[in-house]
């Protein structure tokens, strides 16, 4: 299947990371112009290199969602050397497992910008032209806590949910100009993250991570986390002309992991 997005510019951001990496490689194959956009410059540039090494198109680009100011000319450089955002895919990293009540202000002020402001305010830089283009696709890359609020990620679960209403709303309003908004939400997929939450939850809870890690899988009906080429690949279809009556949604990528309608 021709996923219509050859020579499409497509900026990934947290695209040093194991569900960014595997986004970024998704497009890329499919022939898009990838921008992996990371905090972490060294893990950005081992992914662009790989995708170069297969003769795909990636550049890499160290990316501080925090600095918001640096949104204008990050994009404006993008523009001028890689080719105006047509796809962006929001993926931002997680804040620290910690309970709902008792975080400071500042705590959650600091993961408020990194995970929200900056997603929208990028966003808002890049929809002038997509809707000059009469195209464009944002994807917004969250978990399954906006729809069950998983234990000990208080932060998480509400920041993320925010950021399902706002793709709702935009979806509403760009809808007429060729651009769709969704929402992905990956289950468990075999990522560090992952791996970091496992070791989390065994350490609070004094087990080995082999328990807790079998645990886990024995929720999901088919038996396995998810590898993140699958949760890549959900994206990628998202992200093209095939999927142009798709908008507004949240595509769950679990493995039937969560048990709600």
């Amino acid at each position: 299947m021709d996923l219509g997005i050859k020579n499409k510019t497509a900026l990934v951001l947290g695209g040093g990371g194991g569900l960014g990496s595997a986004i970024a490689a998704s497009l890329a194959q499919e022939g898009a112009k990838v921008v992996v956009a990371d905090l972490n410059l060294d893990a950005a540039t081992a992914t662009a290199d790989k995708l170069r090494a297969d003769g795909l198109t990636a550049v890499a680009l160290q990316w501080d969602l925090r600095a918001l100011d640096a949104i204008d000319s990050q994009v404006a450089w993008i523009e001028a050397n890689v080719g105006a955002v047509d796809i962006l895919v929001n993926n931002t990293g997680g804040p620290p497992p910690t309970p709902s009540s008792g975080q400071t202000a500042d705590l959650w002020r600091e993961h408020f910008e990194g995970m929200v402001l900056s997603v929208i305010k990028l966003t808002d830089r890049v929809l002038p032209g997509m809707r000059e283009r009469q195209w464009g696709r944002i994807i917004t890359s969250t978990s399954s806590g906006v729809i069950a609020p998983i234990a000990n990620l208080g932060i998480s679960n509400a920041l993320r949910m925010s950021l399902v209403g706002w793709s709702k709303t935009l979806a509403r309003e760009v809808g007429k100009d060729g651009i769709t908004s969704n929402i992905v939400l990956p289950g468990r997929i075999a990522t560090a993250r992952i791996t970091f939450l496992d070791e989390a939850r065994a350490k609070r809870e004094g087990r080995s991570v082999e328990d807790v890690s079998r645990e886990s899988t024995g929720t999901i009906p088919v038996g396995r986390y998810g590898d993140p080429k699958e949760y890549g690949d959900a994206v990628a279809f998202l992200a093209s002309t095939r999927a142009s009556y798709i908008t507004g949604s949240t595509i769950r990528v679990d493995g039937g992991l969560i048990a709600s309608i």
